[in-house]
């Protein structure tokens, strides 16, 4: 007999690294952030920041664990694995520019040993002229970018991209990147930490020490293939009576929507997937196999795949990620 069929909230696991703010408390009105907060893991089953259920029938059962009793009815048929939750999503606060960093696909991560990690950011704030960048320029080559890391300029190789609140960016696994100083991002990806840091904006951690690059490790993962990408505008995908959905991004790891609601909705499943829900403004009240629980701006929800439906209402309108697989 099935028995995972209600919404799971978790409790986020923070994490301070230099470039870090505070946003994430200020923004989403959180009492217990460290005082420099890089990033919180909303939803995770990976061991360096695995997630606890913080309410409801399953209380201080970690996500792994839940993923390994309940399998397919958790996470859906559709997942690679059916013993391990294959996303992982996060806020990201960046006070200060992120390394410049490339993460292995699917297609090269057995040479060096990594985990494939190909990753959606959606802006959820940033400071006027903030940036990203994605890619390499059209002149840039194995050789021009080992000598940049050399000498200290490889932000002259990469692509760079002027951002707005509500703008979407695609990452693939073999794609160089960083986040730009002032963006606020929640981000979606594959369940994998593995970052090979190829440039770090000749900086130095508190103790004055250059942080470690893994040079040969970034060469042998960059998809030399790959363009720089676009910044993503949501695009209109059907309305109904007080909703609209709109598509973010669909790839082969997972698709995100926008969903505006004003008003209550019933979303059915079939078992293929689970369903996250990230409010990204107002609030919401998600209700499945009779428990309700309610989200405020910042929060998410993890819906089974064995919840053949579910309800959400708002009282105000209100803005959601919903990512399925």
């Amino acid at each position: 007999m099935n028995f995972i069929k209600e919404p799971l909230i978790f409790a986020p696991v923070y994490k301070k690294y230099l470039w870090g703010g505070s946003r994430i408390a200020k923004h989403f009105k959180r009492a217990n952030t460290p005082d420099i907060c890089a990033e919180s893991w909303e939803i995770s089953a990976h061991p360096d920041g695995m997630s606890i259920v913080a309410e409801g029938s399953f209380k201080r059962s970690t996500l792994d664990e839940l993923v390994k009793r309940f399998g397919t009815d958790l996470i859906g048929t559709l997942a690679p694995q059916y013993d391990r939750f294959p996303l992982l999503f996060k806020i990201i606060d960046a006070r200060c520019k992120l390394s410049v960093q490339v993460h292995p696909n699917n297609g090269n991560a057995s040479l060096t040993g990594g985990e494939p990690k190909t990753e959606m950011w959606y802006v959820l704030g940033c400071e006027e002229g903030a940036s990203l960048y994605a890619g390499m320029v059209a002149t840039a080559t194995s050789q021009s970018v080992a000598e940049a890391i050399k000498n200290g300029t490889v932000a002259k190789q990469l692509a760079k991209l002027k951002v707005k609140p509500d703008e979407a960016l695609f990452i693939p696994g073999g794609l160089v990147h960083a986040i730009g100083d002032g963006c606020l991002v929640y981000e979606v990806q594959q369940n994998s930490n593995t970052t090979y840091r190829m440039f770090d904006w000749n900086r130095t951690d508190p103790e004055g020490k250059p942080r470690q690059l893994h040079v040969e490790e970034s060469l042998a993962t960059i998809d030399w293939s790959l363009k720089p990408p676009t910044m993503l505008p949501s695009e209109q995908k059907r309305e109904t009576t007080g909703a609209s959905w709109s598509k973010v991004v669909s790839c082969e790891f997972f698709t995100i929507q926008k969903f505006n609601l004003n008003g209550t909705v019933e979303i059915k499943q079939d078992g293929s997937t689970f369903t996250s829900i990230f409010v990204v403004s107002g609030s919401a009240i998600i209700t499945s196999n009779g428990r309700s629980v309610e989200l405020a701006k910042g929060s998410s929800a993890l819906i089974p795949a064995a919840a053949k439906s579910y309800t959400i209402e708002t009282t105000v309108p209100a803005t959601m990620l919903i990512t399925t697989l």
